[in-house]
């Protein structure tokens, strides 16, 4: 198995708000989600996470709470705004788009 990958500028952002729309999760929570669904080949570190969480906040697609993690520790909870889903769905059609035309790139001989 490769070294993990490093994140396409902009997927960050796709990601944590794809993450969110499952359930609301704390910072560590949600970078091991992204870990674990991709199979340990997106690794999202956390001089990355928290600053695209507190931008994302700022943006109002992400809101924040805080409260008690599963071992027992205070955490800050991110949630899904309204704003947030509908952000999700621009970014989604975005790297659509831009992952089909690298697609085509690809395939050409």
């Amino acid at each position: 198995m490769g070294k993990p990958s490093d994140l396409l500028q902009g997927t960050l952002d796709l990601l944590i708000l794809r993450t969110l729309a499952w359930q609301p999760l704390h910072g560590w929570a949600i970078a091991n989600r992204i870990e674990q669904i991709s199979s340990s080949v997106l690794l999202v570190q956390q001089g990355s996470l928290y600053p695209a969480l507190h931008r994302l906040e700022e943006q109002g697609w992400i809101s924040s709470h805080w409260g008690e993690s599963e071992n027992n520790r205070r955490a800050k909870f991110y949630t899904l705004t309204k704003e947030g889903q509908a952000r999700l769905e621009v970014e989604r059609l975005q790297w659509e788009r831009l992952s089909g035309a690298i697609q085509i790139v690809m395939e050409q001989s």
